[in-house]
């Protein structure tokens, strides 16, 4: 029996490395072709540099205009996960703690809206906006909270299951008030769930390139994927300025996911389990 665990585990190891190594193999190669010439990416694309040349990095960052992308990306994710994180927790605070016929519908509705795909009401949506002028940054804002909210209410009122309502009942005899219920006592034991939150909003909202393609129509607006794009011609590609410009776009992505992983383990956990 002891053999056969043992030999059970070592497979699940080779697996996960396998699979491990699938994942991160793409990423290893746009990392090293971001150290070589146009010409060597072309020849030999999957071998190591011959020569390493460090130009590619200060050439993409000038040319795809990184710090204002990186200024239009920062301001756009940060407005909507801070907002879709508010709106969402209180949604979810409301909808658990004043059960209802009604407040069970919306529970289930964001849970039925997430099946929608984007692609089926991107056009009628953009066409709206540009009706009542909100394209760009605000209309962008205001998109990504609409698409972000229902996943996150629906993990947030997961997590709301497993928060006695013993503690409002105390905190009301203490004086408190509902908001600061929620902003003392409810929102902090959330934490796990915001990270959780923070995390998958923020890399959806940082790498989308689509939706900023059909709002963003003014200079000095366009976030990095944006400007990343502009290496990618009709009948040329700068292959060693998209790769570097690659790694340059996701590199605050990955520092995000390093500092706030253990969070996120435990927030999707917790988010899963207690439906």
């Amino acid at each position: 029996m002891k053999k056969q665990q043992n030999f059970s585990k070592f497979l699940i190891i080779i697996l996960a490395l396998a699979l491990s190594i699938s994942w991160l193999y793409p990423f290893f190669l746009v990392f090293i072709n971001s150290f070589k010439t146009q010409s060597e990416i072309l020849s030999n694309v999957v071998g190591l540099p011959e020569q390493i040349t460090f130009a590619n990095y200060p050439n993409a960052f000038k040319a795809m205009n990184y710090v204002t992308g990186f200024g239009n990306s920062l301001v756009i994710t940060v407005l909507s996960v801070v907002l879709t994180v508010v709106f969402s927790a209180m949604a979810a605070y409301v909808l658990h703690r004043r059960a209802s016929k009604f407040s069970t519908f919306i529970y289930y509705f964001c849970g039925v809206t997430m099946l929608i795909p984007f692609q089926s009401v991107m056009i009628p949506l953009v066409n709206l906006f540009s009706q009542v002028e909100l394209l760009n940054r605000t209309g962008l804002i205001i998109m990504n909270i609409g698409f972000s909210i229902s996943l996150s209410v629906y993990l947030y009122y997961g997590t709301m299951r497993s928060i006695s309502t013993d503690l409002d009942d105390a905190a009301k005899v203490d004086g408190a008030n509902r908001l600061q219920i929620f902003l003392r006592v409810i929102l902090p034991m959330l934490k796990p769930t915001t990270v959780t939150i923070v995390i998958l909003n923020g890399m959806k909202i940082w790498n989308d390139y689509l939706l900023p393609s059909l709002v963003v129509n003014q200079e000095g607006m366009r976030t990095l994927p944006l400007e990343l794009y502009s290496f990618f011609g009709e009948f040329n590609t700068q292959w060693e300025l998209a790769l570097t410009g690659l790694i340059l776009a996701i590199l605050p992505v990955i520092i995000l996911f390093i500092f706030l992983q253990k969070y996120f383990i435990e927030g999707i956990g917790e988010g899963a389990t207690k439906m």
